[in-house]
């Protein structure tokens, strides 16, 4: 099994598919899942020449079962040593979620020549939670609501989740795919319980406005605009604007989990911007 060994022994399991001198697209999954999420965007960008590239977030998948280190700052170093392991240059880092957030906070810090572009899609900077200074955002109470489900059933939160609100399968006429469903389950049961816990504070408080600052590469910021779980006018609409060279991309209706669910649009759009 392929891994990387962090400096605190931490194992990083990671997928790498493809010419080791093709360009590498790096895709950076969304809590509580693992790398493969990314399947279907990773057999697309394969067809098309592209190394790809993704790896479980410690804690995560098939990753070692942290119980510490389960913040920012760690993710962001973990994606260093990935990307200094796997001599991964000119990249596209491309994050769901709460990977979008790791790709900020790692493309603002990487060595000159790492980074290509950059992809943030229903991303969670700048920042989740409400406060006297982001007074749109949800409050903590939801995030509290996360970690008491989790904590009292997680097998159950697990499959609550993607039926509802992640894929919108809760709206009227939604066409309800079981098999999502149930992978979504299996990938957030797979990980341990205590890093997906401490995660939440991760995604959820984490302000990446100075990341967002700092990122000098060009970055297209996709979102759906009926996003349940990051919802776009606290998270997109104002992450664009801090961005040096930012587009913003709007998907009319989609929900969270648009990659799986419209993999037609999003891969299109993907290669359109990487080849751009």
């Amino acid at each position: 099994m392929p891994i990387i060994t962090q400096t605190d022994g931490t194992e990083l399991f990671y997928k790498d598919w493809g010419p080791k001198d093709a360009q590498p697209i790096v895709f950076h999954h969304g809590w509580p899942l693992s790398a493969d999420d990314w399947d279907n965007q990773m057999l697309f960008f394969l067809g098309q020449g592209f190394r790809v590239v993704a790896h479980d977030r410690r804690g995560h998948g098939r990753s070692t079962q942290t119980d510490t280190g389960n913040e920012m700052d760690t993710y962001a170093a973990d994606v260093v040593a990935l990307a200094a392991a796997l001599d991964l240059r000119n990249a596209i880092h491309v994050g769901h979620s709460t990977g979008g957030g790791e790709v900020a906070r790692y493309v603002a810090r990487a060595e000159p020549g790492r980074v290509a572009k950059a992809v943030l899609i229903g991303a969670v900077p700048p920042v989740m939670v409400k406060s006297e200074t982001n007074p749109g955002g949800l409050p903590i109470e939801v995030f509290d609501g996360f970690r008491a489900a989790l904590a009292a059933n997680r097998a159950q939160f697990y499959r609550d989740v993607p039926a509802g609100p992640f894929y919108g399968y809760n709206r009227a006429g939604a066409p309800v795919s079981e098999g999502v469903i149930g992978n979504w389950w299996r990938q957030g049961m797979i990980g341990g319980a205590k890093a997906q816990y401490d995660c939440i504070k991760a995604f959820s408080e984490t302000d990446f406005t100075e990341d967002l600052k700092a990122i000098d590469v060009p970055v297209l910021v996709m979102h759906g605009t009926d996003d349940q779980i990051v919802p776009i006018a606290d998270s997109a609409l104002l992450a664009q604007p801090l961005l040096k060279n930012g587009t913003l991309k709007t998907y009319d209706g989609l929900p969270h989990g648009m990659c799986t669910t419209h993999p037609e649009i999003i891969n299109r759009d993907l290669l359109a911007f990487i080849r751009a």
